[in-house]
């Protein structure tokens, strides 16, 4: 029981955030949601596919937290749980420190700023980072086979979104200056030396 709780509690929070923050931006008359909006050909299909995948993996969570069963130890959920603290805490904070430039998808359309401050210093996607540590969580609190693959699907459609569609935007976007940030900072978690690998 007390393992669903808190499932229960950090789903409610990371997706109220994510509403709210939907919310927020239409009052400023900003469209938050850009997923597949403007896009063809390959950079649709990833934009639509990461789309149903999101909606996909909250609803197997849900049924996985109901059914409250799993093969891992009482030690492995309790890391589960921490790990998808974190990763609230990681998506909240990238959420807070984007402001009005977040957007769910890309936009080519509208003006945004390159944010490089803050959390967006150690990882250039703490966003998708964030989803990724709260579906790696819930894997290990409420393990069951459906829970894992549609997770790794999701996962593995933000990778593409992020390789195939927002670092493209980026880079036609902000040029030198996004290059020079990419540089500098890993795509998910850490800094780069000065000669890092640049197409990380």
């Amino acid at each position: 029981m007390a393992f669903q709780m808190m499932a229960v509690l950090i789903l409610l929070a990371f997706y109220g955030c994510y509403f709210l923050k939907m919310k927020s931006q239409r009052q400023k008359g900003i469209q938050t949601d850009q997923i597949g909006k403007g896009k063809a050909g390959f950079a649709k299909y990833i934009e639509i596919t990461m789309k149903v995948a999101t909606y996909i993996v909250p609803a197997a969570e849900v049924v996985s937290i109901a059914m409250n069963q799993t093969i891992f130890s009482t030690a492995v959920r309790v890391t589960g749980a921490c790990i998808a603290v974190i990763g609230l805490s990681v998506f909240i904070i990238s959420v807070i420190t984007m402001r009005d430039s977040w957007r769910a998808g890309v936009s080519n359309t509208d003006r945004t700023e390159l944010v490089t401050k803050g959390i967006y210093q150690i990882s250039r996607n703490p966003a998708f980072l964030g989803f990724d540590l709260v579906y790696i969580g819930m894997i290990c609190m409420f393990f069951n086979w459906p829970l894992l693959f549609v997770s790794i699907w999701a996962m593995v459609m933000f990778h593409l979104q992020i390789r195939n569609v927002e670092e493209v935007f980026l880079l036609e976007a902000f040029g030198e200056a996004y290059l020079n940030y990419k540089n500098k900072v890993c795509r998910y978690i850490g800094r780069k030396g000065k000669y890092g690998h640049k197409n990380k």
